[in-house]
């Protein structure tokens, strides 16, 4: 087992490295192929960080294909550090890429890749940390069973997900949506007409919580 930070030091100390004439690297002298390389990158650094991945390929096409047959359950759109990430970059193959999930933003994504570049996204040579706009990554995430369960954080996306799992928090959370302070990000709504994508774990919202407590007439607009 291994953290999301275990894989990211693991993943960091590499940017920089650069292949050999031929696709040569270290990375497929390990794995026993010398090609393009940037998923044997992935599975290079889950096995340097002691977490080697269930399935061993140098595709991402197959790689993707065994998690949705074999744990669908890791496929999510809630990505955490270190977890794998499918590129699917515009006018390509549905699995053109992987890199290693930094951090995202409304609308970029940053990763370490292995076989990127600034003349190529999917055969540029280099490991290096790129950012891309989402719109043209078009992700797919993958968190292994190999990353420890802590580095999982629980995070809540709609009303029903709250009332379930944190009650306590709900008027909180409701006011803050009528006064609309959260407006949530996908565009979607729930059964209660409530913005779906708040994106909220229980520490934001024991945070919320006590805001409201101190300052609770003010959130309410008074």
């Amino acid at each position: 087992m291994a953290t999301g930070a275990d894989i990211l030091r693991t993943a960091g100390r590499e940017i920089g490295y650069h292949e050999q004439p031929g696709k040569r690297t270290k990375y497929g002298e390990w794995y026993g192929l010398q090609d393009e390389w940037c998923m044997m990158f992935v599975q290079w650094v889950y096995h340097e960080a002691g977490a080697d991945l269930p399935f061993r390929t140098a595709s991402c096409g197959s790689l993707l294909r065994w998690y949705r047959e074999r744990q669908p359950d890791c496929i999510t759109d809630r990505p955490v550090p270190g977890c794998i990430v499918i590129f699917n970059f515009p006018g390509g193959t549905e699995t053109d890429h992987t890199g290693i999930f930094i951090g995202r933003t409304e609308t970029k994504i940053t990763t370490i890749d292995g076989n990127t570049g600034s003349n190529s996204d999917a055969s540029g040579g280099w490991v290096q940390q790129k950012t891309r706009d989402l719109d043209y990554a078009n992700p797919t995430y993958i968190i292994p069973r190999e990353l420890k369960e802590e580095e999982q954080v629980k995070r809540y996306d709609n009303m029903a997900e709250i009332r379930a799992a944190a009650p306590w928090a709900v008027p909180t959370v409701e006011k803050l949506i009528q006064c609309g302070a959260l407006t949530g990000t996908t565009g979607w709504y729930d059964e209660d007409g409530n913005p779906t994508g708040l994106d909220l774990t229980e520490d934001m919202l024991r945070v919320l919580v006590i805001i409201d407590r101190a300052f609770g007439s003010k959130m309410k607009g008074d």
